[in-house]
Formats: structure tokens, sequence, C-alpha cells
């Protein structure tokens, strides 16, 4: 059986990979999020999945560490988790009437080995008012959350479409792309 750990704290990458049935744990991982200069969403996206599971997979050698990230793209730049009511009140106010891309990458390390994919999701946002933005946050408190919004809440209630290849991936880790990397790193999946 094959040792597995979720290099995160989230909660709501935890529940997707319970879907899995697969025994695992979790771990805090210790890496600075700071975006690099220039760097861009997709590539902090693909650093922070890799850095975060290579953190963790040192300090549990043997152990499969699962290692996940999430960037919202607005025009080219970089959007995190906005932290505050206004923060996500501001984000909103951007995102509004606009397509936002959203890159989570994940990583499976183990060792020298690490197998990495990166999922693309497209939301088009409706035209927002601020009334509407100031209520959506007081009502679902999304400050921990990519983009400022939870798109398996009343999030949904923002867009005007969602253009992705895997649902899971816009709540924080594609577990389309994390089956067929799992698989590949021997776990039996149904």
């Amino acid at each position: 059986m094959n040792s597995l750990l979720l290099a995160s704290t989230s909660v709501y990458r935890r529940q997707l990979l319970q879907r899995l049935q697969l025994p695992f744990d979790c771990a805090r991982p210790a890496v600075d999020e700071t975006p690099l200069p220039g760097e861009a969403p997709r590539a902090l996206a693909q650093r922070l999945a890799a850095a975060k599971a290579a953190e963790v997979a040192a300090r549990h050698p043997g152990a499969w560490v699962i290692g996940s990230d999430q960037v919202a793209d607005l025009n080219g730049q970089p959007l995190g988790k906005p932290g505050t009511a206004a923060a996500a009140c501001a984000q909103l106010a951007a995102m509004s009437g606009q397509s936002v891309q959203f890159h989570t990458a994940i990583c499976l390390a183990r060792g020298d080995t690490a197998l990495q994919a990166c999922d693309l999701t497209t939301v088009r946002l409706r035209p927002l008012e601020a009334a509407s933005i100031a209520r959506y946050v007081a009502a679902e408190q999304p400050l921990d959350c990519a983009g400022s919004f939870k798109c398996e809440g009343l999030g949904i209630t923002l867009f005007e479409a969602i253009d992705n290849q895997d649902p899971t991936a816009l709540i924080g880790l594609p577990l389309i792309a994390l089956c067929q990397l799992l698989r590949q790193a021997g776990f039996e999946l149904p």
C-alpha cells in the first residue's frame, strides 16, 4: 500500500480528495507563496504546487505527496486569496463582466519523482453591482478562495458561464488529472 499525503490544510482540497476513497493524511507545506517578479499566473501555480509537494515529501520520505495550487488570472495578472471582505469586494468588482482564467496545478511527488498537470478553467462573470457583491461576500465569506468566490456555493450566482474539462479543478483539486497521476504512480482506482 502506497502512503499518500496531501500537502495542504485546505478543507476544500481535503473534501475533494476524500471522493477517491484512498487513505491519506494532510501536512502543512512551509512554502512562501509570493509571486516572483514578472511570473505568469500559470507558472506561479505550477511552481507552488511543485514546491508544496517537494517540501512535504522531503519531510516524509517514501510517501507520495500531492501538492496543489490555484491562481486566478485576470488579464495576465495573478489574483490571490483576498483575506479581507474589502479585498474580496475589490476583486469581484474588477472581475465584473470579465472572463477570468483559473490555473489549477497539481504535483504528485516522491523522492526524485514528480508528476505534474495543470488544468485551465475559464469563468465568465456577469456584470456585478456593488450591492450584489457586498451581499455575496457577507453571505459566503470567500476570503480564503482565489478569485473571491466559491463556485460550489452561492458564487455560482455571479457567473454567466464556466468552461472547463474538470469541474473539481475550480474548487481547487483537479481530480481527473490527479487520478491519471495516481495511476501512473501505482495506485489502484476504480
